[in-house]
């Protein structure tokens, strides 16, 4: 049964945990070689040798990706392990949790620059690239924050809400080139950004509980659920979709 990323070439951020390490494995057992990204070397070198070792292709590159030089070496790094790129995603995020008129400069500067900086450059040095391939994908995690807020998250929910339009526009701009790009929007899945989450809420004792209780389908996401929407929008199954942002979140948004 063929794979249907075979001979592709994926750089996924954020992908030492939580989805972003679903999504690399998943892509992996599609046939596609993928580039594991993080500031944890360790963490990141043990998900390369299990998926080698399970007969996949990766390699892990340690990049903050609020720096535009780093991420611009981890482009490079793709192409000099597996010739070329062909699909990004765009995953890393961090929550910089506070009031708006109380949280750190500091704070509010590091979430954009990982949220929002950290997909644009990964779109700025990644997409000559595919272009160069012939075409490909662009897959953004962006959240159900892109269209809601949440207590506490302004950072957060600011540097979520603008990459449906960063993802629109890459759609739009690069289309002639073989390009395409969505978003996948996850509400509350099992990770540990989500019990970090919590702890901005007043009740944080029981709201995991009652956001069990606002989904229709009465659990928590899987990080497994997002890279199966993530696989989707990367292959040949979506090729009539571009521009599109999906909601992953059990019905919270319905």
């Amino acid at each position: 049964m063929s794979k249907i990323l075979e001979n592709q070439v994926a750089i996924i951020t954020g992908s030492t945990s939580g989805m972003g390490e679903a999504i690399a494995r998943r892509f992996a057992k599609q046939g596609a070689a993928v580039v594991i990204n993080g500031t944890n070397e360790e963490r990141g070198k043990k998900i390369e040798e299990e998926i080698v070792q399970e007969g996949g292709k990766a390699a892990f590159y340690k990049a903050d990706v609020s720096s535009a030089s780093e991420v611009e070496a981890m482009v490079d790094f793709a192409v000099e392990q597996f010739s070329k790129v062909t699909i990004l995603v765009p995953n890393a995020g961090i929550l910089g949790n506070g009031l708006a008129t109380e949280i750190s400069l500091e704070t509010w500067d590091k979430t954009l620059g990982v949220n929002l900086n950290g997909v644009y450059y990964l779109c700025r040095y990644g997409l000559p690239k595919l272009i160069e391939a012939g075409g490909g994908t662009v897959v953004i995690n962006a959240s159900i924050a892109s269209f809601k807020s949440f207590p506490q998250h302004p950072a957060y929910c600011a540097s979520k809400g603008a990459l449906i339009p960063l993802m629109k526009n890459i759609a739009q701009d690069y289309a002639e080139h073989n390009i395409r790009a969505n978003a996948i929007c996850p509400g509350p899945v099992d990770t540990p950004l989500i019990w970090d989450s919590v702890k901005a809420f007043p009740n944080a004792d029981s709201i995991i509980d009652e956001t069990i209780g606002m989904t229709c389908v009465g659990r928590l996401g899987t990080p497994d659920d997002v890279a199966e929407a993530a696989l989707f929008f990367a292959s040949d199954q979506s090729s009539f979709v571009t521009g599109a942002s999906l909601t992953i979140d059990g019905g919270i948004m319905t």
